[in-house]
C-alpha cells in the first residue's frame, strides 16, 4: 500500500475542482467544476479520471456549495457511473434560492444537483465512511458550515473542509465570504482545525469578497492555491501572498523555485505529493 497522498488542483478556470487519492485507494472529490478553452475545448476532470487515468469509482465527494461553476461536470457524474459513494453538500437550502443564485443558462445543471440532493439516502456503513481516517490510509476530513438562517448569500454556506495527513494540513473553502467566515470564527472547533494550516486554497477564486485576515492569526500557510481564470480580474494575490511563508515548487524541466502563491490561471494543474516525510508541489 502508498503512503503517499495524491492532489490535483485542476484548472477549471474560474471553477473549482480538487481530486485527491488517499494513501489506500480512496477516490475523493472537492467540488466537480469544468473549464471551457475555446475552439471547442472543454476539460471535464471527471472523464479524465475515468478515461485517463482507470478511476472508475467516486468513494466521496464534498460539493462546498451549488453555483455552477462548482457542479458543472455533474452531468459527466450521472453519464460515467460516477455518483458519489458518500455525498457532503450544504443542507437546508431552499430549492429557489439555488436557481435565483444561478444564470438561468445553467437550469440543466442545477436540475442534475437537485435530483442528486433529493436522491442521495446517506445510508452508509461506518467501515465505508471516507471521512473517517481509519477507512482511508490516515486522512482526516472535517468539514464545517454556516447554519445561520436568513442570508441569501449562496457563498456563505459553503463547506469548509479541512484534510489532514502526516504533518501537513490542506484549507479548502469553497466561495465562503467574509460573513460566512465570520461565523465560523466564532467557534472553537473550527480554530482548533485551522490551527496549523500548510495548504491554504483561497476562497471563491482569490476574490477581495473571499478573504478574511482573521484567519491568519491561526494560521501561516507554506503556500496558497488560487483556482481561477486566465482572464479574470478578481485575484489578490499580494495579500495572499503576505501571509505565505513560501514553499519549493517544481516546474518540469526547471529547477525548483521557491513561491508563495499558485494560480491555475498562471500555472495550470497543481499537482501534491504528501508522505509522511515532505510534500512535493509540481507544475506544469
Amino acid at each position: 500500500m502508498s503512503s503517499t497522498l495524491k492532489i490535483v488542483v485542476w484548472d477549471v478556470q474560474h471553477g473549482n475542482a480538487i481530486y485527491m487519492q488517499t494513501p489506500n485507494g480512496t477516490n475523493i472529490m472537492f467540488d466537480i467544476g469544468t473549464g471551457s478553452y475555446g475552439n471547442g475545448r472543454e476539460f471535464s476532470p471527471l472523464s479524465h479520471l475515468k478515461y485517463n487515468w482507470g478511476v472508475g469509482c467516486l468513494h466521496y465527494l464534498v460539493i462546498s456549495h451549488p453555483h455552477a461553476d462548482h457542479i458543472s461536470d455533474i452531468s459527466n457524474m450521472f453519464d460515467l457511473n460516477l455518483k458519489p459513494k458518500f455525498l457532503t453538500r450544504p443542507k437546508g437550502i431552499e430549492p429557489d434560492l439555488i436557481n435565483r443564485s444561478n444564470q438561468p443558462e445553467y437550469s440543466e445543471i442545477i436540475e442534475l444537483y437537485l435530483e442528486l440532493d433529493r436522491t442521495y439516502n446517506g445510508l452508509l456503513y461506518k467501515w465505508q465512511d471516507p471521512s473517517d481516517p481509519n477507512n482511508n490510509g490516515g486522512v482526516s476530513i472535517r468539514n464545517f458550515s454556516q447554519t445561520e438562517e436568513g442570508t441569501s448569500n449562496l457563498n456563505n454556506y459553503s463547506i469548509v473542509s479541512v484534510v489532514e495527513y502526516a504533518n501537513e494540513k490542506i484549507l479548502i473553502p469553497g466561495d465562503i465570504e467574509l460573513a460566512g467566515w465570520e461565523v465560523l470564527m466564532g467557534r472553537r472547533d473550527f480554530l482548533s482545525a485551522i490551527k496549523g494550516t500548510t495548504i491554504f486554497v483561497a476562497s471563491h477564486h482569490g476574490r477581495e469578497a473571499g478573504f478574511c485576515r482573521e484567519v491568519f492569526k491561526y494560521c501561516a500557510p507554506d503556500v496558497v492555491i488560487v483556482s481561477d481564470g486566465k482572464y479574470s480580474d478578481t485575484s489578490i494575490t499580494n495579500k495572499y501572498g503576505y501571509y505565505s511563508q513560501g514553499v519549493w515548487v517544481k516546474r518540469r524541466n526547471e529547477n525548483p523555485t521557491t513561491r508563495r502563491v499558485l494560480t491555475t490561471r498562471n500555472d495550470g494543474p497543481i499537482y501534491v505529493k504528501i508522505d509522511d516525510y515532505d510534500k512535493e508541489i509540481t507544475i506544469n
